[in-house]
């Protein structure tokens, strides 16, 4: 299975995500994330760094503009808000039955988002990892069932 996990900047959020998940270390499960309007080749946020090195999570990324090779390499597509959902289904409409939130996905159907902590200080990063985390823990078990 591939999953591909969306944001807006893929600095923050979507990069974390991508990196809870990769060091999971699950077999037949490969990861990566992607942002809406990502600069390309930017570094992941200091707090989110910093964060992710202090769960012994370190991890070298630089940002990725999604783009139709990210859309048709996944298998399922993950995304922070709904916001995110509709922005990439309108550019990708083939794409509907594999894009869902990472809410969505894993709470069967809740509309909730992950918020957003760029620009924050690190207690807000800190509680966006806390947030990702049980998100990608209740994600492992949906795809163990499956």
């Amino acid at each position: 299975m591939k999953i591909l996990f969306v944001c807006t900047g893929n600095t923050c959020r979507s990069p974390m995500a991508e990196v809870i998940l990769k060091h999971k270390q699950i077999d037949n499960v490969e990861v990566r994330s992607a942002g809406i309007y990502a600069m390309p080749n930017a570094q992941m946020s200091a707090n989110a760094q910093q964060v992710l090195n202090e769960a012994q999570m370190s991890h070298q990324h630089f940002a990725t503009q999604l783009s139709m090779t990210e859309m048709e390499w996944a298998d399922l597509i993950l995304t922070m808000t709904t916001a995110h959902k509709d922005t990439v289904l309108s550019s990708y409409p083939e794409a509907e039955n594999k894009v869902f939130t990472l809410k969505e996905y894993t709470n069967e159907g809740s509309l909730e988002n992950v918020g957003d902590p760029y620009g924050g200080n690190k207690v807000i990063y800190e509680a966006t990892f806390a947030e990702l985390k049980g998100l990608v823990d209740q994600l492992i078990k949906k795809l163990e069932k499956n």
